[in-house]
Formats: C-alpha cells, structure tokens, sequence
C-alpha cells in the first residue's frame, strides 16, 4: 500500500501518498492507541460520511483522546481526498480515516502525546462474493470479550488483534473468513464483518450486539429489512442453532453483503430469496443515500 501514486490528508494538509509517514516511536503502533472508519463511496457520494465520523470521534473519546478538528473538518477533507485521487467517478472506492496518539512520548501514559489525524482513499471495489458459492467460514479460536474487559463499542486498532489471527488461520485453512464466539459461547461476529441468519420461521435473526461493534452496515440492513417488510430479530443465538439456518450473508463496509455458503464444513446454506431482495436493496441504498 506504501508505494502508491495519489494524495493523503494528513494532520490537515494533502502529501503525496509516498510521504505520508509516522516515526517508528509512534504511541499508536506500541500501545495500540489508534481508532479508525472504513467508509466507502460511490461515484463520489460518500455512504453514510456522517454517521462514520460520528463513530470515530466517539471511538476516540472511549479511548480518551481528543481529535484535533471538528466533525465538518473531516467531513470537508474525506471530500477533498476523494477530489485529489480522481475518485468522484469511481464506481467503489474506500477512505480510511483514523487518528492515534503521537510519538511525543512513549509509555503506557498516552495522554501527553499529540493526536494525529489521517485520511487515505483508494479504488477498491466490492471485496464481497455476491450470489453463488458464497463464503466459507471456519471457527475461530478467539472469543469477543466481555465488554467488562474492552471498550467494546469502539472502532479501535487493538481490539481487532484477535480478529486478524482467527482471519489469518482461517485463510491458511482454506476458508474465506472465520465465525466468533462471545465470551459466553453465543455467536458473535465474523473476524471484521456482522453476521445474519435466515431461520426455519423466515425470519432475518441477527446477534445482539452488546459486546461487538453495532456496524453501520448491520444497521442498514435492519433498517432495509424492516422496509422490503423482513422481520428482524436481534437476539443471542447459540451455535447449535445454525443447524436450523436455511441462508446466512455477512455485513460490512468493505465486503458490503456476502452470502456464506458453508461453516466449519458442517452447516451448509445458498443464497436464496431474503439474501438476493437485500443485496438488491443495498446496492440501490449506497448509491442513492448518503
């Protein structure tokens, strides 16, 4: 990602992509002091900007620091960074914004350190497999934590650790992604995704997220959902009950709605119909809302 042509807003002011550093001493890469969006655009329109910037700053305060511009300068300057890379026109493009502690000093103690403040974007185009095979998921070792234990509702670099060895373990297994626990042994999430099952009884059943991250993604698709008149039920599921699972997609800004075809080569699913009408619904709602 390091050796790109384009612009980064960094600490409010556009480098070029290749001069966009840090110092190795960093507060952020030691101590994990870092909270960041992945947000995407269509065709120049940012999906849901403000609600991404909202989270950020609330990520930032869970963590107790202070980001050093306004919300409206972040919404102005993702704009501006989509303007610089020549990205009003692309038909998906991602913007990472993230702010994390500085290296003024290096400790534990993070709160003398300065906050930077950075924003990149790129073309990227859907990462997710829509309609037929679909993802297959393995279980991951790892379980989400007790909320009494993280600040679970922040978007925040070190609490996606475990996330990237139960991702990494699944890929060396053979399997697109990997299926969490909670810390009392519900179903929780994928590794950086929501997750939705569709039941025997029709209904979209969705864990209840009291100690992972409520994805804005997660939220649309309640929200779609509940318009194409899919009743919704937010609940703590247990494991054995996928058995009873007839389709399963995930949600996320990056993959945006991926079916999954199979989990831990015992549950099997297709894509069928809640899956297709909320695909359909989802590609017309990032285009046309904002």
């Amino acid at each position: 990602m390091e050796d790109r042509d384009g612009f980064i807003w960094l600490n409010g002011h556009l480098v070029k992509w290749r001069e966009a550093k840090i110092h190795s001493l960093t507060h952020g890469l030691h101590y994990a002091s870092c909270v960041f969006e992945g947000e995407r655009a269509y065709y120049g329109n940012i999906f849901k900007s403000q609600a991404h910037t909202q989270r950020l700053f609330a990520s930032a305060k869970f963590l107790n620091f202070t980001i050093p511009y306004s919300q409206k300068d972040l919404l102005e300057a993702k704009e501006v960074v989509i303007a610089a890379n020549n990205l009003e026109n692309s038909d998906a493009c991602y913007i990472r914004p993230f702010a994390f502690l500085n290296a003024n000093t290096l400790g534990l103690l993070g709160c003398n350190s300065g906050v930077n403040t950075i924003i990149a974007a790129w073309q990227w185009s859907s990462a997710s497999k829509h309609g037929e095979p679909g993802l297959r998921l393995s279980m991951a070792t790892y379980k989400r934590p007790s909320p009494e234990t993280i600040p679970s509702h922040a978007k925040a670099a070190g609490l996606y650790m475990i996330c990237t060895i139960s991702k990494n373990n699944a890929i060396r297994e053979g399997f697109d992604d990997a299926l969490m626990l909670d810390y009392r042994g519900y179903i929780a999430e994928a590794t950086g995704a929501n997750i939705f099952f569709v039941m025997g009884d029709g209904r979209l059943h969705t864990p209840k997220a009291d100690c992972f991250l409520n994805g804005i993604t997660r939220q649309t698709i309640i929200e779609l959902a509940q318009e194409n008149s899919i009743e919704v039920v937010e609940r703590h599921i247990r494991p054995e009950e996928i058995r009873n699972a007839k389709e399963c997609f995930l949600t996320g800004t990056s993959i945006e709605i991926a079916p999954v075809a199979e989990i831990a080569d015992t549950y099997r699913f297709h894509c069928g119909s809640v899956s297709k009408k909320l695909i359909e619904a989802y590609n017309t709602a990032v285009r046309y809302r904002v």
